[in-house]
């Protein structure tokens, strides 16, 4: 296994002990990503914390060679799933708008640091890594 990370968020992963993703073969498999701001904490309104949670992974994939459109697999995680559907739904379209769409599971979970959405993904790297 080899591990990837997106230039500048390196300090935070050392910190927290983890790789924003590992690279097996020809699957990226992407540690969860939040929606931060440039300091490290939460962005407060929903809609723009998923915004950036869909920008950090798309940071994350590209430091692998990879992009939304080889996402395979998708975990989402919201600690208010009934009230945040809307707004995940619209930004998740903006990302993840073109078919053939990736599975997609959503869980509701009570504690994410601080966070309200955070997200994980499975991609295939393109020419077989």
């Amino acid at each position: 296994r080899q591990a990837v990370f997106p230039a500048g968020r390196q300090a935070l992963y050392e910190k927290y002990k983890y790789s924003a993703a590992i690279r097996s073969n020809d699957l990226l498999f992407v540690s969860g990503q939040v929606g931060s701001r440039e300091d490290g904490s939460p962005e407060p309104d929903f809609e723009r914390q998923v915004e950036l949670a869909f920008e950090n992974l798309k940071a994350v994939l590209a430091a692998a060679g990879c992009s939304l459109a080889d996402v395979v697999d998708v975990t989402t995680f919201h600690t208010d799933p009934e009230a945040q559907l809307e707004s995940f739904l619209r930004v998740r379209d903006r990302y993840l708008g073109e078919p053939p769409y990736p599975n997609i599971t959503a869980v509701g979970v009570n504690w994410l640091a601080g966070f309200d959405f955070e997200i994980k993904v499975i991609a295939r790297i393109p020419n077989g890594g």
